[in-house]
């Protein structure tokens, strides 16, 4: 039986405890948050026996197996740091954290302890994305030549209209409570969508941008709306092949569309989450050119990211997205907050 606690209790660790509680083997035994009484909360919605304001406590007093990381962000590092200290295997929500030198420190404590480690990349239960990163290290596709990959919100025309400003919604706009902006929230995800088909990528260049917020313009009740609304890279690919990847959320119309095309050599394929999760649309070419043509593949399910982490645990084979996948995202993210700083390409 794996003995598991969820670290952070607040909206995101929901879907955590529903999740893990369906697997055979796994036995959530604590919950930890700052806050006592949303821990307490949590705890009587999912039956979860010890409760802890503590985390360092928690794994001192508590026979542990494994870690769900559901905190803020900036509490990523040290909670995962304190965990790997503990020997205990670590999921993580995304970001895995502020910057791509503490995501790096965090890879290298859980490694030095030969841990599982995994990054809470949801999107990656597409089993659509899946089959397409199949064929691409396949070579189905051959060479890479270009990459399009785009995150699109649109939930900021709301906000602009609104009278009032939530806070669970104000702090995103803020770079002084903490947000990285629409590049630091879905940004990650588009980059580690991209790059887990694409490859990694050697350089880019980005621009951030930010605008007015309606009724509100550029501050509401003293906070500065100050957080990038949308992100636009060019990029290079280590394989050779060039693309963009962007994100933004003024994009009226979309609730949360995520689109991946891919071209390469020897073919084309696409991922449209908001057709489906499980339709891969690839063009192969042939030497009949009469035979070329667009197919939807129909993509048998996969096991998501809680399921994978347990696995990995068992079979003691790290699945991926691990922290080493983690780190490489916040190194692109870094990368694009400082291409926009300086007006230029930089280096990964």
């Amino acid at each position: 039986m794996i003995k598991l606690a969820i670290i952070g209790t607040g909206n995101m660790a929901k879907q955590h405890a529903i999740e893990f509680a369906k697997i055979k083997g796994v036995s959530i035994i604590a919950c930890c948050d700052v806050d006592a009484t949303r821990a307490k909360a949590f705890a009587e919605a999912h039956k979860i026996p010890y409760v802890f304001t503590n985390a360092a406590k928690m794994m001192d007093e508590l026979e542990l197996d494994a870690v769900t990381i559901v905190t803020p962000d900036a509490a990523h590092k040290p909670v995962a740091l304190e965990a790997a200290k503990h020997g205990l295997h670590i999921l993580c929500e995304k970001p895995l954290a502020v910057n791509a030198r503490d995501a790096k420190e965090m890879m290298q404590a859980a490694r030095r302890r030969k841990l599982i480690t995994m990054v809470n990349f949801s999107y990656r239960g597409s089993s659509a994305l899946q089959k397409a990163r199949e064929l691409v290290a396949a070579g189905r596709l051959g060479a890479i030549t270009h990459v399009e990959a785009s995150y699109m919100q649109g939930w900021l025309h709301r906000v602009s209209d609104a009278p009032e400003i939530g806070s669970s919604t104000l702090w995103r706009l803020s770079t002084k409570m903490g947000s990285n902006g629409t590049l630091g929230d879905i940004g990650v995800h588009i980059f580690d969508f991209a790059t887990c088909v694409a490859g990694d990528i050697a350089s880019l260049s980005c621009s951030l941008a930010t605008f007015p917020k309606g009724v509100h313009g550029a501050k509401y009740k003293g906070a500065v709306l100050d957080a990038n609304d949308s992100a636009a890279a060019v990029v290079r690919f280590r394989n050779g092949g060039v693309g963009c990847i962007h994100t933004t959320r003024w994009a009226g119309g979309h609730n949360n569309s995520i689109r991946l095309r891919v071209y390469g050599d020897k073919g084309s394929l696409v991922v449209d989450l908001d057709k489906s999760w499980s339709d891969l649309d690839v063009f192969l070419r042939s030497k009949d050119a009469k035979q070329a043509a667009w197919k939807t593949i129909k993509c048998a399910p996969t096991p998501n990211i809680y399921q994978r982490f347990v696995k990995s645990i068992v079979s003691g084979k790290n699945d991926q997205p691990d922290f080493e996948t983690g780190w490489k995202v916040q190194q692109y993210l870094d990368a694009c907050f400082a291409s926009a700083r300086k007006g230029k390409a930089v280096e990964i």
